[in-house]
């Protein structure tokens, strides 16, 4: 009679037990996930140069960052924020992308309609790709193993082998593509930033599968893909960011974001994704698990593009002051000598 009881008395306890170290285990993870959300601040790498910017990228590997500045690339150390050199005559330029494997690197010039080809170590242009007009966001796919830019003024995407750096296709998208990401298995998906919609691309074939209406969200700008939930995250122009299944392209919610998101960044071990508001002058921490925003954090106005590194978790924006004796309802001018990249990071 009692031997069950004793068997119960023993369940029981190493019940609690499990239960404490459960509890234990989420409380510190929630601990940790909170600690990742108290961000400032904490350094800012002056930019001497004169000229507007549009997107930064990091070099993860040797922690090197790009930033696209009006006819040239400034190339910092992301630590030290020591200029390591620049890529010159990249007029217009927009942004950078990097295929490792060949040690090449890739500039969007928007002005030129053409991509430079530079060396990794050396910095050095070794060719020029004719585009589409206005290249834009430019990225390289590790399944395809091509390059992407997105083309604003030709509506359109030009597909770049790398190993041989000629155009092997040009993909109509039927309005101004702003930026495009890739999923695992190679399919591309692409902000429409004047229709307001995600256009699904097939990586194989190079034809587009799907348009996707993201409404009410409206001009999508910066697009980031988490493969884990295979979810799309598009930061939005109405202070919104919509949350997409990259399966079906069902809207799941709208995220509150500030005004004047041209950036979304993604931390994959920190599951944060990122929304650089320069309207606002502030920062967006979204869940990429609840799409919960985390916090809210000052950085500057004009603050509006972004990166993010895996390694230190660091994130960058590029900014600088407004002179506010700019003429009204013309873009503001920016006072000269104040461009520098923020870098955000854990106080």
């Amino acid at each position: 009679m009692n031997f069950p009881i004793v068997l119960n008395h023993r369940k029981n306890k190493f019940s609690v037990k499990l239960g404490g170290i459960v509890i234990a285990i989420l409380f510190f993870f929630n601990l940790g996930m909170a600690q990742h959300t108290h961000l400032k601040v904490l350094k800012a790498y002056s930019i001497k140069s004169t000229g507007g910017w549009d997107y930064i990228a990091i070099h993860d590997a040797t922690q090197r960052l790009f930033v696209s500045h009006g006819i040239q690339v400034n190339v910092l150390n992301a630590v030290s924020g020591d200029s390591i050199g620049i890529i010159p005559n990249t007029i217009g330029v927009h942004g950078v992308a990097f295929v490792n494997a060949l040690n090449k690197g890739y500039t969007s010039n928007g002005r030129l309609n053409n991509v430079y080809v530079f060396n990794l170590n050396t910095l050095k242009v070794e060719d020029s790709i004719a585009t589409g007009k206005n290249p834009d966001a430019i990225f390289y796919n590790e399944i395809t193993k091509k390059i992407y830019t997105c083309n604003g003024r030709s509506k359109d995407i030009s597909v770049i082998d790398p190993f041989t750096n000629t155009v092997i296709a040009t993909i109509p998208v039927g309005g101004k593509p702003e930026t495009a990401v890739s999923d695992e298995k190679g399919n591309l998906y692409v902000n429409i930033e004047d229709k307001s919609e995600i256009v699904l691309i097939d990586g194989a074939t190079n034809q587009v599968m799907h348009h996707w209406s993201i409404a009410p969200a409206e001009e999508p700008t910066g697009l980031v893909y988490d493969a884990a939930t295979h979810t799309l995250f598009a930061g939005c122009g109405n202070k919104m960011m919509a949350v997409v299944d990259a399966r079906n392209g069902i809207v799941k919610k709208m995220v509150p974001i500030g005004a004047g998101c041209d950036g979304v960044a993604f931390d994959k071990t920190w599951r944060q994704v990122y929304a650089s508001n320069g309207q606002d002058g502030m920062l967006s921490i979204v869940s990429a698990d609840t799409y919960a925003v985390l916090n809210t954090i000052p950085t500057m106005k004009t603050a509006r593009t972004i990166a993010v590194s895996e390694k230190t978790h660091h994130i960058f924006l590029p900014a600088a002051a407004i002179d506010h004796k700019s003429v009204p309802g013309k873009r503001p001018a920016m006072l000269p000598g104040s461009f520098r990249v923020l870098l955000v990071g854990q106080e």
